[in-house]
């Protein structure tokens, strides 16, 4: 399967913080899994280099040729495909899910590729900025080579971001990357940061038997959930036995016995207390790759003269948990905060005949629009496998389709999508199955 249709058919979410550093960013380079090699002299200059090969670099440096740009793309990983194929997306949703996608991602990256097939020059090694026009590289060889190009793109996306007072040794406190590579099942895991990684990790180590406990600072789980499907969430969670402690800072962490002790106390002061674990999590936030590959692409577009375009409003979030939580478009407090009139339509999965049949009907699709016009305004789905269902939802919201365009759309049956046809039934009107 070609990686391109790979990646945007499956949409994963982007794992951790970008690096908070323009050093570490200036820096920074990348590759996929193995490319052929290909220099580029000092005497050659590229219309574009593009340094970082995760999804936004590579589909930056694909696309650039595909408008009839010289490139060439530097990658320090010596694979790649970035955060999202090698440590992130793909290995955590192969956990989650199964090791298949894993697998056949993998396969997809093997051989020669796109790059090759595209004509994309490739530099394995770790580029910085010598001049505004050349990046210096230190190839995986032990030498050095110079880049030039007229634009430069620099997609050097995520790395491991700690906490202050936390430092991370991948062994006993770990980030996603080390979440991945535990050589056994702790018994107790402390998950610090209940956001998208967050939840995710520590499902796939609840379910191998771990106690898990999930440490928030802020009032609510994953904060840009809609509210409603956000509490449907957390008590789907917390059936699964994972814990909940919010509201909550860690101040302090000990490592020097069998235990790790973290010190925590409430977000806004107060007595101290001790949590001990196996293994600690340290989960900052998620960087969307789908949105990286939409910015590399407008990126690109923009350097040949075109119309690059990326609406930040109308990019789909999804938490692959079980069950998966997918939205786009605009939460209800969002749509409140405006001073919009809008309906609210909504349908169970209990009332889904597929989701009945499988014996996993636990979920809702939500719908929100505006009343004069019926536009809708934003769709959040928590099903079992939401992060399908939502694109649907994308490209209505993206049209400025109203709840009736869909819900007059004739859905196969029996289907999990019928729930949000349904939905949008009850948006402009009544639905049907309930």
């Amino acid at each position: 399967m070609a990686l391109a249709s790979l990646v945007r058919r499956k949409a994963y979410l982007l794992s951790r913080n970008l690096s908070n550093s323009p050093a570490d960013a200036l820096k920074y380079s990348f590759s996929l899994s193995n490319f052929s090699r290909g220099f580029a002299s000092g005497s050659e200059e590229n219309d574009v280099v593009v340094i970082g090969g995760g999804p936004g670099g590579y589909v930056a440096a694909i696309k650039a040729v595909q408008l009839g740009l010289k490139t060439t793309c530097i990658e320090k990983r010596g694979a790649l495909g970035g955060t999202c194929l090698n440590v992130g997306c793909i290995p955590s949703k192969a956990l989650l899910h199964s090791s298949h996608m894993y697998h056949e991602a993998k396969l997809s990256f093997a051989g020669h590729g796109l790059f090759k097939k595209n004509k994309v020059t490739y530099v394995k090694g770790y580029g910085k900025f010598i001049s505004p026009s050349e990046v210096s590289v230190d190839t995986f060889e032990g030498g050095s080579t110079v880049v030039k190009g007229k634009n430069i793109i620099i997609a050097t996306g995520s790395d491991v971001k700690s906490l202050p007072g936390i430092t991370i040794d991948e062994k006993r406190i770990v980030s996603s990357t080390g979440a991945l590579a535990l050589s056994e099942v702790p018994k107790k895991l402390i998950v610090i940061g209940a956001g998208y990684i967050g939840l995710e990790m520590g499902s796939v180590w609840g379910r191998l038997g771990s106690e898990v406990t999930v440490v928030e600072f802020a009032l609510d789980i994953v904060p840009t959930m809609d509210a409603e499907v956000r509490k449907q969430f957390q008590r789907a969670l917390e059936k699964q036995k994972m814990k909940f402690i919010l509201k909550t800072k860690v101040v302090g962490v000990d490592t020097t016995g069998n235990d790790v002790k973290l010190t925590v106390e409430p977000a806004a002061g107060g007595e101290q207390t001790t949590l001990e674990s196996d293994v600690v999590l340290v989960s900052a936030g998620p960087m969307l790759a789908h949105k990286a590959e939409e910015d590399g692409v407008a990126c690109v577009e923009f350097i040949a003269g075109k119309h690059g375009h990326v609406d930040y409003d109308k990019v789909p979030g999804v938490v692959y948990t079980h069950p998966e939580v997918a939205s786009v478009g605009k939460t209800e407090e969002q749509v409140k905060a405006l001073g919009v009139d809008y309906r609210v339509g909504k349908f169970p999965f209990m009332a889904n005949s597929r989701a009945k049949a499988i014996d996993d009907a636990e979920g809702i699709v939500k719908i929100l629009a505006e009343k004069e016009s019926d536009k809708i305004l934003g769709v959040h789905i928590m099903a079992p496998n939401a992060g399908e269902l939502i694109h649907e939802a994308v490209l209505a919201i993206n049209y400025d389709a109203s709840s009736e365009d869909i819900a007059r759309v004739c859905h196969a049956h029996p289907t999990m999508s019928e729930a949000l046809k349904e939905a949008a039934m009850a948006t402009y009107d009544k639905p049907i199955h309930i």
